[in-house]
């Protein structure tokens, strides 16, 4: 699993995976155009689609609807290190029996991103000198 991401200026920049993209940006107050999400908020928002999908998952293994199913997701920020220290994940779906709650919790708390985040992965950062044409 891969994702390539590509400078388009300022502070702006582009991820590329599977041939999809999506735009990062700040907001105007750190210097940016407002053109899409920080990090942070494209962090949360893997974070919510993931539960998202496997609170679908649940849903459909029981022959139950997930029309009106939303996710929810914050979190909290900390310092030294800057970083974003707890993460809320809030899912409603009107209509569903009570029976089903701690089902979709379960599925939820199952997640990949949810996972990844409580059983922190190894991070390696290396620098790649691309030679230039000249």
């Amino acid at each position: 699993m891969e994702v390539n991401v590509r400078y388009q200026g300022n502070v702006r920049f582009e991820s590329v995976a599977r041939g999809h993209s999506v735009a990062s940006d700040q907001p105007p107050a750190n210097g940016g155009e407002d053109a899409g999400m920080t990090p942070p908020e494209l962090l949360l928002s893997a974070l919510g689609t993931c539960a998202g999908y496997y609170a679908v998952q649940y849903l459909k293994a029981r022959s139950l609807s997930a029309v009106g199913l939303e996710i929810h997701v914050a979190a909290d920020k900390a310092a030294q290190p800057a970083r974003l220290a707890a993460f809320r994940i809030e899912v409603s779906l009107p209509g569903l029996d009570p029976a089903h709650e701690a089902g979709i919790v379960r599925a939820v708390n199952a997640c990949l991103i949810h996972h990844t985040l409580l059983h922190t992965p190894a991070v390696e950062t290396v620098f790649k000198s691309l030679a230039t044409a000249g």
